[in-house]
């Protein structure tokens, strides 16, 4: 599999980054602003009961905002009416006590509603990235072959979280100022229509202004989410190699080009937050301008004792219900485009293309031999650079079998193709006549006990990495393969043991840290042993622990071993020689020596 450090190196030189000048902005077409919301809405869809009350909720909160302006004009009136007579205090007391009744149940309504809001968006957050990490274990290797890590780790993190927060604070204002908008129209519209037309003059002219903004503005949005991404996926990197980085003097390069893709971000980030500012104040501006018109019409219509002041009084306070929307309305849109990028990028990896499906796979196999038939297998990675070219063969039950040759023969791929961690282009694999292509991977899987040339430990206790995902091993087993590799005596110097947390305030040296992956193959007893490079990180001492260790791993086992220490698989049963992705040799060691070919060229360039 290639290496996710050089795939990011490539990502970055195709976005200009470590020669020449780096080409900042993008020429990527926008995303379709409309259809990235509905993907949204259509993905929500599961939560609309409580959507629908939250709505409603807005709904009657809007309508207790509504109701404020004509109160407060009754209000108004009674007490410049009680101004030429005398003043009834009781109705003035009983419209006080409605008033503050109708604000207070207001306020209620929109602290419920605000809460529903922020639950459903959670619990979409929290789908969306289940869905995320379910997907994951969905796809196949060569997907990450081209993505890097920190690219989809942004959009498990910064992307879902931008829906969310977008959608918590955008569907609620927007719902609210659409009815407060539409609402105060209406009640305007029937208390004096030339007022309402002069206000609605400025909305359509606001409207139409916002339209275009947002129009230019999308694009830089959906830059801002790929360049985070690309970002993520770089510190990533760097800080996985920063040991080589460091061996490397590379600082001032890996400096150099995160300053190139931070200037991007930021320049694309400046647009966005620019343009989508600009629907704010816009919609203010205009806004007040209907203010403006709308006042002085009413003057005009208060000279000529046409209104009361107590109108007066509730169409300026109507006046500031329907341009205050505005605004909300503006801040929802801006928010919104956000997440549609952000969306974009979520869910064109949710729909990325998946392994084949193999609910129709019910052939299982259990209680195995191990022969093991490689017929006929192609492969490559990519089109235009085939790895391996026609391998083929015939493994018998409990043999020993070596895979040698130099770096990039094809002798990982190999176990990659016989785990089904890829598939083959063309031939087939057999496990005791049965190929695997018809046995579903996880099946596969549990036939294969893995100790990679690279060391994964996950934080957690010895003895949990050890046991993994092995359930019903004892202490004992866990013991006795840590002692079958020489780990036993070093545990037990630690300050908990077996319950040490990794992590924390231990670190393994890299040949322990190999010796704990070798210990839970051991645990794990599956009928296949697969070791790839699993002493490349040990001393010579250690060396001669592990290879006892793996004799007694191997007893019973039908076992792939992949070394270019050819000292450690002079004992094989078989050993397969590989050059350009075919066999060029095999036999046993004394049998390959004695040929005095390419296997003999290799052993002798070791201890010549």
């Amino acid at each position: 599999m290639k290496n996710n450090y050089v795939v990011g190196q490539n990502k970055l030189q195709n976005r200009g980054f470590g020669g020449g000048s780096p080409q900042v902005g993008a020429s990527e077409k926008p995303k379709n602003f409309g259809s990235s919301i509905f993907r949204i809405i259509k993905n929500v869809g599961k939560y609309k009961s409580a959507l629908i009350v939250s709505i409603m909720l807005a709904l009657l909160t809007t309508a207790t905002t509504l109701a404020g302006p004509d109160l407060l004009r009754m209000l108004t009136d009674t007490i410049s009416y009680g101004l030429d007579t005398s003043i009834d205090i009781e109705h003035v007391m009983f419209l006080c006590i409605i008033i503050i009744a109708v604000f207070g149940v207001g306020a209620i309504f929109s602290y419920i509603q605000g809460l529903i809001l922020t639950t459903v968006t959670q619990r979409f957050a929290q789908d969306l990235r289940s869905s995320v990490s379910k997907k994951i274990n969905r796809l196949p290797l060569k997907y990450f072959d081209n993505t890097t890590y920190g690219d989809i780790l942004s959009r498990v993190t910064n992307d879902v979280d931008t829906i969310a927060s977008a959608l918590t604070m955008s569907i609620s204002s927007l719902a609210a100022a659409l009815v407060l908008l539409v609402g105060t129209f209406i009640i305007m519209l029937i208390t004096n229509a030339l007022m309402a037309l002069a206000a609605v003059v400025s909305v359509i002219v606001g409207f139409v202004l916002m339209a275009i903004i947002m129009g230019r503005s999308q694009k830089y949005f959906t830059q801002n989410q790929e360049i985070l991404g690309s970002i993520n996926g770089y510190v990533e990197e760097m800080f996985t190699g920063h040991n080589v980085v460091r061996a490397y003097n590379g600082e001032r390069k890996v400096n150099k080009d995160f300053d190139v893709i931070n200037d991007e971000l930021y320049t694309s980030n400046w647009k966005s937050a620019f343009l989508s500012g600009l629907m704010m104040p816009t919609m203010f501006f205009i806004g007040n301008l209907g203010y403006v018109a709308v006042c002085i019409v009413g003057a005009v219509f208060a000279i000529r004792g046409d209104i009361s002041f107590g109108v007066i009084i509730a169409f300026t306070l109507h006046i500031r219900n329907f341009t205050q929307p505005l605004g909300g309305i503006a801040q929802a849109m801006s928010v919104l485009q956000a997440a549609a990028a952000a969306s974009e990028r979520v869910f064109d990896f949710l729909e990325a293309e998946e392994m084949k499906d193999e609910s129709d796979l019910t052939h299982e196999l259990r209680d195995i031999r191990g022969d093991v038939d490689f017929l006929n297998i192609a492969f490559s990675y990519t089109e235009d650079k085939p790895v391996i070219k026609n391998f083929s063969a015939s493994i018998k039950a409990g043999q020993k079998v070596a895979i040698v040759g130099p770096t990039g023969a094809g002798k990982t791929t190999i176990v990659n193709l016989l785990m089904r961690f890829y598939e083959m282009n063309s031939g087939e694999i057999n496990v005791d006549g049965v190929p695997i292509s018809q046995l579903r991977r996880e099946n596969v899987h549990e036939l294969f006990c893995m100790v990679l040339q690279d060391t994964w430990l996950f934080e957690g206790t010895i003895k949990e990495n050890v046991i993994y995902s092995k359930e019903g091993v004892s202490d004992d087993e866990v013991e006795d393969a840590c002692k079958a590799v020489g780990l036993h005596h070093f545990i037990k110097t630690l300050p908990h043991g077996y319950d040490t947390v990794l992590g924390e305030n231990v670190t393994l040296s890299a040949g322990q840290k190999q010796l704990l992956t070798i210990a839970r193959a051991m645990v794990e007893k599956a009928p296949l042993l697969i070791l790839d490079e699993a002493t490349s990180s040990v001393d010579t001492r250690t060396e001669v622990l592990v290879q006892r260790a793996m004799e007694e791993l191997t007893v019973g086992r039908t076992s792939f071993v992949i070394a270019h220490r050819l000292s450690t698989i002079r004992n094989a049963d078989v050993i397969l020689v590989m050059r350009d992705g075919d066999i060029v040799e095999n036999g046993s060691h004394n049998e390959l020596i004695a040929q005095n070919g390419f296997y003999t060229e290799l052993y002798n360039s070791q201890f010549g």
